[in-house]
């Protein structure tokens, strides 16, 4: 049984896993605590990897699984409302689109419920086919494509809601030199 190379490992993947991390956390101190958990247990589980090939559905599963563990209670609570990215956003300077757009997609990607948030992070953050999304979640191919479509429905609902929000706080131009009387 060979040894894995997990610096090799860590090199090639742990920015997507963090990325993951960071889908379900929600904040980036988690994320980096459930990436650097991951890690660990590979290091520390590698005799049990038979193929070296399996490590980056091994770090995404196990990742997914500490994330489940570690909120298993949260579940029972009404869901957190957006705690850093709130914070993070400076509402008297204007946003690029671009940016402004990236921001409240993630902003309404974290109102969905868990097993759909999973689900989208996977398939459209990391692009992961829907054979390896079913390997990480261990459910069904079916019910991956079932979460895909119903959480692609949820988020088009939460982005027209902040759409509609948004419009409500737009300020018309009025052109300074023009008078009215």
């Amino acid at each position: 049984m060979a040894i894995l190379d997990i610096e090799a490992i860590a090199d090639r993947y742990y920015a997507d896993l963090y990325r993951f991390g960071l889908s379900l956390a929600k904040n980036a101190e988690d994320a980096a605590d459930l990436t650097q958990n991951a890690f660990f247990l590979i290091a520390k589980n590698q005799a049990k990897i038979r193929d070296a090939d399996r490590a980056k559905s091994w770090l995404f599963t196990t990742l997914y699984r500490e994330f489940l563990a570690k909120n298993r209670r949260a579940w029972r609570m009404e869901s957190r409302e957006d705690i850093e990215l709130s914070a993070e956003v400076d509402e008297s300077q204007p946003a690029p689109s671009a940016a402004h757009d990236s921001k409240l997609v993630l902003q309404c990607l974290w109102q969905l419920e868990e097993e759909y948030r999973a689900a989208l992070s996977l398939f459209y953050l990391e692009q992961l086919s829907y054979q390896e999304i079913a390997e990480i979640l261990q459910i069904p191919i079916g019910t991956v494509m079932s979460r895909l479509a119903r959480g692609k429905q949820k988020l088009r609902h939460h982005l027209e809601q902040a759409d509609q929000t948004e419009k409500g706080r737009i300020i018309p131009f009025e052109n300074p030199t023009r008078r009215t009387a």
